[in-house]
């Protein structure tokens, strides 16, 4: 990957700063990564399976014992309960907790991500000498990098409005502002390949600044 390429992209550490906590932690029903979604409740089953320990010890203990002695087998059916119950609370909890437009801000930058990859995708086939739109190229590395800018200002007032939430956000400059210059692009591009990206980066753009003025207009 070209370096410019890599220095478009969005890390897991700058995503981590921008939203306040591991985008891991975010479940995301439209996901399409299965690694991503296994990693995530591998992380719950684990936090649950812990508290459990935890919880169903202190009540074999202190209760169990006390009253009617070793009953091991009611510790295990304890076990499944206390773990099943906090297993589905914590996944009610996340799904009434989490934000939606965070939930499609993420998902935004993962569409922008694959536009990153199709843009490798032609740098390979320039070496290979079947595309030598250079010119274009240098049009869609200025789109992406317009919506790089307008993703990472719309995760840092996504954030801001979740942390404050007596916050009015009536301010102009909360929201992206790069649309007209990514349109303007994307007309002078229509017939390339690299046009299609910009197209696409335009539409991603539209989504992400709906997403902001819907949740400008519920609060």
């Amino acid at each position: 990957m070209q370096p410019d390429l890599i220095g478009l992209e969005i890390s897991q550490g700058e995503l981590r700063r921008l939203i306040g906590l591991s985008p891991d932690r975010v479940l995301r029903p439209g996901i399409a990564n299965r690694q991503q979604r296994l990693k995530f409740w591998q992380q719950e089953i684990s936090l649950v399976f812990v508290l459990s320990i935890i919880i169903v010890g202190l009540i074999y203990a202190f209760i169990i014992l006390p009253t009617i002695g070793s009953a091991i087998p009611l510790g295990i059916i304890l076990f499944i309960i206390v773990a099943a119950l906090l297993l589905l609370g914590r996944s009610l909890a996340q799904r009434f907790r989490t934000s939606k437009t965070l939930i499609k801000l993420l998902d935004a930058v993962d569409q922008y991500h694959a536009l990153i990859v199709a843009v490798d995708v032609n740098d390979q086939l320039a070496v290979s000498g079947l595309d030598h739109s250079l010119e274009d190229r240098d049009q869609v590395i200025t789109a992406l990098q317009l919506l790089r800018e307008d993703l990472v200002q719309a995760l840092k007032t996504e954030r801001l409005l979740r942390d404050n939430k007596k916050l009015l956000a009536n301010q102009q400059e909360l929201f992206v502002n790069h649309l007209t210059n990514i349109q303007a692009m994307k007309e002078n591009t229509q017939a390339s390949e690299y046009g299609q990206i910009i197209n696409q980066a335009w539409q991603i753009g539209l989504d992400v600044q709906a997403q902001l003025r819907k949740l400008q207009s519920s609060r």
